[in-house]
């Protein structure tokens, strides 16, 4: 049950990351290019998450049993942001997303949900190392198939990945929620 909960969330957490990667691979990238975006989303989702932890447990001394109950309402609250974002219109202009400035604002804007993952993951049950290992190899095959098949997803799967990604999160953390005030997680 542990693990599927840790594949669920690295899913969700991968699913604005396949969704960028989608973007910069219509503009099509060469194979250095996919390693540095591959390896810096991995490593911003992990330390975004382990960010979120140290927060959590902290939260936790000061809040007791509540602190999971508001990890996960975090949890929420991110998703819901996602889906805002992905139902606004909004013009942004190209960016380089696989080099310097680019590729370090889209690591982490693809990673401030691991933050809320991080804060509630302690209270799941679910160890740590296999949690960052999952969402590291989840996040770098999320890159990897989204810059693959950039070209022939389109942008209208790129939009819609975010959105996807907002309802998955509501839906873990409602889930999350639910399953520990019932005494299973």
């Amino acid at each position: 049950m542990a693990l599927l909960k840790v594949l669920f969330v690295a899913i969700a957490l991968a699913l604005d990351v396949f969704a960028v990667s989608i973007g910069v691979g219509l503009r099509g990238i060469d194979f250095a290019a996919r390693v540095r975006i591959g390896a810096s989303f991995a490593v911003a989702e992990m330390g975004m998450t382990l960010l979120g932890l140290g927060l959590g447990r902290l939260a936790g001394r000061a809040l007791g049993l509540h602190a999971g109950y508001l990890g996960f309402a975090v949890l929420i609250l991110l998703g819901i942001a996602m889906i805002v974002e992905a139902l606004r219109e909004s013009k942004r202009p190209p960016l380089d997303l696989s080099r310097g400035w680019g590729l370090l604002l889209a690591a982490l804007s693809v990673s401030v949900d691991s933050l809320g993952v991080g804060f509630s993951i302690h209270y799941i049950g679910v160890p740590i190392v296999v949690t960052l290992g999952t969402i590291g190899v989840v996040s770098v095959l999320s890159t990897t198939l989204g810059i693959t098949f950039g070209r022939l997803l389109g942008q209208r799967v790129e939009e819609s990945a975010e959105l996807l990604a907002g309802i998955a999160l509501v839906i873990a953390g409602a889930g999350f929620a639910v399953l520990q005030a019932l005494g299973i997680a």
